[in-house]
């Protein structure tokens, strides 16, 4: 399999760096950004995967393309493809893009999979859900890009039965996981922050933080039990918890977490629909 991505940001490289951890050779990989100093990055961090200016330089027949450019440059970076219909398996993995945008813009183009990733990929641990156009992607085609998408962590397949259902997902998954470390990172900093007006040391608040998420997080993995009913087990009648609880149910924090995840799913949908306007 020989993969071609379109842009060499970070998580391009999230991906080229866990295929070359998983033996994929260097040659079978290859980089398009218009950025040079882009280009010199990723060659310099993953010597062997080379670099290109322009699409038409960088494709063979047969290979797949990784769609990996910010949601605003994509309708430059698909017009420049210059490929024939169905010729490729592409996966996008931005935010918003629709498969029908890309469709039309490559032609009523179908071999299409749109995949979202999230930060934690960098260290090969990220999750990446990801649908077909319904009726048009083969089971090679899926087992290819599972190998991709599995190189950074895990992937789930979201069955859909249509094009507007799988738009619909995918805006929430984007919302949930690949917006998701951020909601996480900024509760680390409320505690860290807390910690530090409770005159904890930066450096033992740091690590009691990263240890509390990291431990909770596998505990849950590892746990049949539900989350509520953790969160349950920590919290004795009268104690310390329940009273941060209490005080957290008091300014409806849960109540704004949600609101905030159909803020970003809101956002998803529409940064497709400017492009589809456009």
């Amino acid at each position: 399999m020989n993969i071609t991505f379109i842009g060499g940001g970070n998580m391009a490289q999230a991906i080229i760096g866990g295929l070359l951890a998983k033996k994929i050779a260097p040659a079978t990989l290859r980089v398009v950004d218009v950025d040079a100093a882009a280009r010199d990055r990723v060659g310099k961090k993953y010597p062997g995967v080379r670099g290109y200016g322009a699409a038409r330089d960088a494709l063979r027949d047969g290979d797949v393309i990784v769609l990996a450019v910010k949601p605003q440059q994509m309708r430059d970076a698909v017009s420049s493809l210059g490929i024939a219909p169905n010729s490729h398996l592409i996966i996008s993995i931005a935010a918003g893009i629709t498969l029908t945008f890309l469709s039309r813009r490559l032609g009523a183009y179908k071999r299409l999979i749109r995949a979202m990733p999230n930060t934690p990929a960098l260290i090969g641990e990220g999750v990446t859900a990801y649908y077909a156009m319904p009726g048009h992607v083969g089971e090679n085609d899926l087992q290819e890009a599972e190998t991709i998408l599995r190189a950074i962590g895990k992937a789930v397949v979201v069955r859909v039965r249509d094009e507007q259902e799988g738009n619909r997902l995918l805006d929430a998954v984007t919302a949930i996981s690949g917006s998701g470390p951020a909601y996480v990172f900024m509760f680390m900093e409320a505690l860290e922050q807390a910690a530090a007006e409770l005159n904890l040391p930066q450096k033992v608040a740091h690590q009691l933080v990263l240890q509390t998420f990291i431990g909770a997080a596998r505990l849950a993995e590892q746990s049949p039990d539900s989350l509520s009913l953790l969160r349950e087990r920590v919290t004795s009648k009268g104690g310390t918890t329940e009273a941060a609880l209490n005080s957290m149910a008091k300014d409806r924090v849960k109540d704004a977490i949600i609101r905030a995840v159909k803020a970003a799913d809101e956002r998803g949908r529409e940064l497709g629909e400017e492009l589809d306007k456009n």
